[in-house]
């Protein structure tokens, strides 16, 4: 008997502009609710977090996956990046893309500016999955350390310089955020690797940095308002996250009203591609209900 085999759903490059800033997204599948994926900061991009999530999670739906203003192939421009800008550039894209309703999907600071527009926007919002994400606590993970190297861009972009001299050296700096660098495949390493050559890799994360960073923590602290998120919600987190705690997403799954968590073990930071098979299945599941 032949083995069947589920469709593949090669995403298509798409662009749009919204208040004047030409962003690029990955759009794949059709159906359902469409699911919007949004990435984290320092390095990233659409396809670097989510390029192993948007072909299952488009088996029944529609999905995108956004280049967040200052990230991939959209545009840079001069500006704060605040967590506020980027809800502002979400609510924008949702709108631009003519969806009544919509999933969000995000990791790290994709997870606080999903979460942002989930409490600005509820109406427009069916489900929400949050994936060691920003927004859910104040503490600076290494204290005053933090907030100073905010206050240092120069050394962001002398470590991002160094990083991208050679595949080796990228790799290794990742060591800061997941738990094993090795089980990383060689292809999200290429990929890494590529974005570090844009040369104006980092400037939105120092930009958002420096304006999130305060002395007395982080900034944006959406936990006061845990109570009043409205749609289901699906908490994931890596048990050894180096970045933002695990204890975030174990508060916030006691206080968000229709919650559920998942804490995955020998995880850290970016679950994603760490534990790429479970947090899929755990996305279908959830978005499948």
């Amino acid at each position: 008997m032949a083995t069947e085999h589920p469709p593949h759903f090669e995403p298509v490059n798409e662009w749009l502009t919204v208040d004047g800033l030409e962003l690029h997204y990955l759009s794949s599948g059709s159906g359902r609710t469409p699911v919007c994926l949004l990435h984290g900061g320092a390095v990233d991009a659409a396809t670097l977090s989510w390029g192993a999530t948007i072909g299952p999670l488009a088996a029944d739906r529609r999905v995108v996956a956004l280049d967040m203003a200052g990230y991939g192939r959209s545009a840079r421009p001069d500006a704060s990046y605040s967590t506020t800008f980027h809800v502002d550039v979400l609510s924008a894209v949702v709108d631009a893309l003519g969806f009544d309703t919509v999933s969000i999907v995000g990791v790290s600071l994709g997870g606080g500016v999903g979460l942002g527009y989930s409490l600005r926007e509820p109406e427009r919002v069916e489900k929400l999955a949050l994936v060691g994400s920003y927004g859910l606590g104040q503490e600076l993970p290494n204290g005053l350390a933090t907030y100073a190297l905010s206050r240092a861009p120069i050394l962001n972009e002398l470590s991002l310089s160094v990083h991208r001299r050679h595949r080796l050296l990228a790799k290794q700096s990742l060591r800061g955020i997941v738990h094993d660098v090795d089980a990383l495949s060689d292809a999200v390493i290429d990929e890494y690797y590529r974005e570090l050559q844009h040369p104006q890799a980092g400037k939105a994360y120092r930009r958002w940095r420096r304006h999130e960073v305060r002395r007395s923590g982080f900034r944006t602290n959406y936990s006061p308002r845990l109570e009043e998120v409205p749609v289901p919600t699906l908490l994931i987190h890596g048990a050894d996250d180096p970045v933002f705690p695990a204890d975030w997403s174990r508060n916030a799954a006691t206080r968000i009203p229709d919650a559920s968590l998942e804490v995955l073990s020998e995880c850290g930071h970016w679950a994603p591609r760490e534990r790429t098979d479970a947090v899929n299945r755990l996305l279908v599941d959830f978005l499948s209900e």
